[in-house]
């Protein structure tokens, strides 16, 4: 890699760390290249990306952004983990170390906050954006759909009524 390129990567890796909304930092030691396929599927299916940088180039990157606090995780083979949606790419991670021990997660990053394994695995036990709007819309529609079925049983219960009465007069 030349002077350009590593320029060129520690860029996109500064965008990279500036706009995630998480960042997962995780040890690959022992991964085969279709484990580490995988992942990057797992990941990308969820709507994340994953990056394997030389840890320099990835410190250099840290710099000037709102998770330079991760910096210390840099060290060793490193992989990183990343998307928009906070519960995302811890989501899809520790998916994937529920069926492989070799990828061991250090940490990571929610914004400023920093967050060691524990929080990685908390915040991938959250559901996601998308659950969560789902969960919204039902919680909005089911109270509509009651306010309609009450608003409708009083004039459904008046319409028998007059029908009962309409059958007496008949039979009478």
């Amino acid at each position: 890699m030349d002077r350009a390129e590593k320029r060129e990567a520690v860029s996109a890796l500064n965008t990279v760390f500036s706009d995630a909304g998480v960042v997962v930092v995780a040890h690959y030691a022992g991964l085969s290249v279709a484990d580490m396929t995988s992942l990057r599927a797992k990941v990308r299916e969820a709507g994340g990306s994953v990056k394997v940088a030389k840890n320099r180039l990835a410190k250099l990157a840290l710099q000037g952004t709102e998770v330079e606090h991760i910096n210390d995780l840099f060290q060793g083979p490193t992989v990183i983990a990343y998307s928009d949606d906070p519960v995302a790419a811890p989501k899809a991670v520790m998916d994937f170390v529920k069926g492989n021990e070799k990828l061991v997660v250090l940490g990571g990053a929610l914004g400023s906050t920093n967050l060691d394994a524990e929080g990685v695995k908390a915040l991938a036990s959250m559901p996601s954006l998308d659950e969560l709007r789902a969960k919204l819309v039902g919680m909005i529609s089911t109270p509509a759909t009651r306010i309609a079925q009450v608003l409708s049983a009083p004039a459904g219960q008046v319409a028998r009524v007059i029908g009962a009465y309409a059958k007496k007069d008949e039979a009478a």
